[in-house]
């Protein structure tokens, strides 16, 4: 189990907070960004973008987002790892067909990504969507999982912002081209520019949520979307919840990083979810909101790093994990 211990709310506050700022826009791509490559998985395109050496870490960006989203940190990271940032089936350059965009489905692909690419193990980051996606890959296959850390991730809760419960909704298909046309998106952008002339900050979601919008004036991208949110959202909140299994990451050095003011996934889930795995270390930012990465990318790389040096990578046995889905403990020892 990770050396890592809990942290509470205050410490998390508190931690990794020391450090110079980050002078450059956060919302432009760092310089050095690793280019795209392709591969073909399953008939279907994936591009991904690779970068460093070292122990594996993978990097799943959320639900309308791309690898991009990693701009900042992934360089960085790729000083001491070797760095895989997938886009995702359905967004970004990646593929759009017509198929299965669950969970499972997800966690498979990224699961056959890493072994196409010549890797059996790593630590999978997960941001929004891609936390849902990193939890299920540990479920399906923890004997591919070193470590698991969740950044505003979904399947915490049930809470989930107005604006995803109304997309999932029967007719959304038809809205949603009038929402992401130009002059909409142009609309917000200027919104958002006279809210800085006036000294108000606008904060980085509204820029993010602008960008992937701005995806959805593709269909095949739209209709991946939907298929997506519609899998996890409906007009009550989240549809899948991981609390019942939270109890498996015990076998799993588990890191929880959230925005104090996310407005799309709130804070709670993470506060809840720690308090449930005693073994669990959580980082919380507090000026950030849903995308902490970007935020403050300079703090989330040192205390992703700092998560990887404190922690062994998770050793799990077959009969092991076979003794703890029968049993359902409340604590696991993932020592060899």
């Amino acid at each position: 189990m990770s050396r890592a211990g809990s942290t509470n709310r205050a410490e998390a506050r508190d931690a990794g907070s020391a450090g110079p700022p980050l002078k450059p826009n956060v919302n432009e791509p760092a310089p050095g960004l690793a280019a795209l490559h392709e591969l073909v998985l399953h008939g279907h395109r994936v591009f991904y973008r690779s970068a460093g050496s070292g122990p594996v870490v993978v990097l799943v960006h959320g639900i309308t987002s791309t690898s991009a989203t990693w701009a900042n940190v992934l360089p960085y990271l790729a000083e001491r790892f070797t760095v895989i940032a997938p886009d995702l089936l359905g967004h970004g350059e990646s593929a759009k067909p017509r198929g299965d965009y669950s969970l499972g489905a997800y966690a498979s692909g990224i699961r056959d990504l890493l072994i196409a690419l010549g890797h059996d193990r790593a630590t999978f980051v997960g941001h929004s969507l891609g936390g849902g996606i990193a939890m299920q890959l540990a479920y399906l296959f923890p004997e591919h999982c070193d470590r698991l850390v969740l950044v505003s991730s979904g399947g915490l809760g049930r809470d989930i912002t107005a604006l995803l419960r109304a997309a999932s909704l029967p007719g959304s298909e038809l809205v949603l081209p009038l929402l992401a046309n130009e002059r909409t998106l142009a609309a917000g952008h200027a919104v958002g520019r006279a809210l800085g002339r006036i000294g108000l900050r606008v904060h980085t979601d509204l820029g993010e949520v602008l960008r992937g919008h701005a995806s959805l004036a593709d269909g095949e991208a739209r209709a991946a979307f939907l298929n997506t949110l519609r899998t996890i959202v409906d007009f009550r909140g989240q549809r899948v919840n991981a609390a019942d299994r939270l109890y498996l990451t015990q076998a799993i050095p588990f890191l929880l990083v959230w925005g104090e003011r996310d407005p799309i996934i709130p804070v709670e889930h993470a506060l809840a979810a720690h308090a449930a795995l005693p073994g669990s270390r959580l980082e919380l930012f507090p000026e950030a909101g849903h995308f902490p990465h970007l935020d403050d990318p300079l703090r989330f790389v040192r205390v992703l790093v700092d998560f990887i040096d404190s922690t062994d990578p998770a050793q799990i046995q077959p009969d092991r994990w076979k003794e703890v889905l029968r049993s359902g403990v409340e604590h696991v020892d993932s020592s060899p």
